[in-house]
């Protein structure tokens, strides 16, 4: 095995913060290898794109951490097959991952410029299985409904289970964190029929849910 000092930025990242944690789906871990982190970040922080935290993005928004994003998707469990609702695109980071694994992905996102540049930069990486949606992410996308996977990536005061019982398949799986605007507990949903089985995976911190399902506003709403 090459020493990691040899290797570069994003394989130590890959090695260190992922597969040294616990991730083990080849998928994933593939995934995160094929998409360039730094790319999602503003030329003057890039230095700081393969570090092992959440970085800001602008718009009181910010970027998860490598981990938060390898684990998030590893819960998802997607298929190649799978149609994948991703609420909160963000930086565009997590969607372009979430593309090397599922077949079609549909991203919205309440912040306009943020949508944008992701829009942008997924192009610019010849990814094109993916759909963009400007507007409130709490209530999903019934037109495409329903999907096999969905992930929130911001913090909902309560499980939208309106949302999940209507646009999530029968036996699909949905990630998100749940809880208090300053702490969440990051969850595993699954669709069993009428019943959404629910299973506590770890403490996280992300930005609030903004929306008619989520939060009423965002003021102060920071994430990791």
């Amino acid at each position: 095995m090459s020493q990691l000092s040899e290797l570069s930025a994003h394989e130590r990242m890959i090695r260190q913060q992922i597969i040294d944690r616990g991730i083990r789906d080849p998928l994933v871990i593939d995934a995160m290898r094929r998409v360039p982190r730094e790319r999602f970040f503003l030329p003057d922080a890039r230095d700081s794109a393969f570090a092992d935290r959440a970085s800001p993005i602008g718009h009181g928004q910010t970027i998860s951490q490598p981990y938060m994003v390898a684990l998030m998707s590893e819960r998802l469990d997607i298929e190649p097959q799978n149609r994948v609702l991703e609420i909160g695109t963000g930086s565009g980071y997590h969607t372009a991952v979430l593309a090397r694994l599922g077949k079609q992905i549909f991203t919205v996102e309440r912040l306009k410029p943020l949508l944008d540049e992701a829009w942008e930069k997924l192009m610019a990486l010849d990814i094109r299985n993916v759909q963009f949606r400007f507007g409130d992410g709490s209530l999903g996308w019934p037109e495409q409904a329903p999907f096999d996977r969905i992930l929130i990536g911001a913090g909902a005061p309560r499980i939208p289970e309106t949302l999940l019982k209507t646009q999530l398949v029968d036996g699909g799986i949905a990630v998100l964190p749940v809880g208090e605007s300053e702490e969440q507990i990051l969850v595993e949903v699954r669709r069993q029929g009428n019943r959404l089985e629910t299973t506590e995976i770890c403490l996280c911190r992300f930005v609030r849910l903004i929306g008619q399902e989520g939060w009423a506003s965002d003021d102060d709403a920071q994430s990791p």
